[in-house]
């Protein structure tokens, strides 16, 4: 009996360890398919004719005027959601007001509605026939087809990643020293940047670098708002859009990588912000590991 034990203990191991390789396998594959195979898709249609197409399209005016309106629209997009998306996360967390739940749930709808619908609502909004296209107009101010209604629908899309990553942080920050600080005679303005910002400073670095990876990426609602026209309103994502159009592919390719090279860098940087808070947290809290 003993010794039928000790099989059967044998055999539920190496079906346990059958079973996890299995799962390990499936998760490989499957991230593999979705994001591999398109990525060497991508390499080898930029490099079918070798490195000097490629070049020339990260060095030509029109790839890099699409280029630099994506990085104004997403520094300006970030520094704005640093701010407001702070302030909105401090809010919910520290405040308790009528309508609070309401407001918890308005920041995920940029997650369920479609891009192209946030473009189609604010054309409606600002377009030549838009409720808000007088008063835009008296002020001289242009939305539609313009990179104004461009930055707005970048700002719509990108709302919850600076919010929904700080409400946690803000939830656990140690609010004894902040209790300490105040009975010692500091202004809330020192408490901010003496006690509360160090604490914070890594989860809002990690939801500027999730924003700005979104920002960059948006395509749907920026071509429905702006239009692409090149020059004046075409992002990268628009740039690569067009090339497709027009059939130059390596153009569209080479742009793909570009863009979507430092969409991943950003990521990898934001994952590394998030590790380090973390192992910040066990040492502060006296954890080995």
């Amino acid at each position: 009996m003993p010794f039928k034990n000790i099989g059967g203990e044998k055999m539920q191991q190496i079906k346990k360890g059958w079973g996890r390789w299995v799962l390990i396998f499936l998760v490989l594959g499957y991230m593999g398919f979705l994001i591999l195979a398109p990525i060497t898709a991508l390499v080898k249609g930029a490099f079918e004719n070798g490195l000097m197409p490629v070049l020339r399209v990260i060095t030509s005016p029109v790839f890099l005027q699409s280029l630099a309106l994506s990085l104004k629209i997403a520094i300006i997009v970030v520094i704005l959601q640093i701010f407001f998306g702070t302030s909105i996360a401090w809010v919910i967390v520290r405040q308790e007001f009528v309508g609070k739940p309401l407001l918890n749930g308005l920041i995920d709808i940029p997650f369920s509605i479609s891009p192209v619908v946030v473009g189609y609502m604010l054309l409606m909004m600002f377009g030549r026939n838009g409720y808000l296209f007088p008063i835009m107009e008296k002020l001289g101010i242009k939305v539609a087809f313009a990179v104004p209604g461009m930055f707005l629908a970048t700002l719509f899309v990108s709302l919850p990643f600076m919010i929904r990553e700080m409400i946690p942080v803000i939830k656990n920050l140690d609010r004894k020293q902040e209790f300490a600080a105040q009975t010692l005679g500091a202004s809330q303005w020192k408490v901010f940047w003496r006690v509360i910002f160090p604490q914070i400073k890594h989860g809002m670095i990690y939801g500027l670098t999730l924003t700005l990876a979104r920002a960059l990426g948006e395509f749907g609602a920026v071509l429905v708002i702006g239009g692409g026209v090149q020059g004046r309103t075409e992002t990268t994502t628009l740039y690569i859009f067009r090339c497709l159009d027009e059939r130059r592919y390596i153009e569209a390719y080479t742009a793909s990588i570009f863009l979507g090279s430092f969409s991943v860098l950003i990521v990898f940087l934001a994952d590394w912000f998030k590790r380090r808070q973390i192992r910040q947290h066990r040492n502060d809290n006296g954890f080995v590991g």
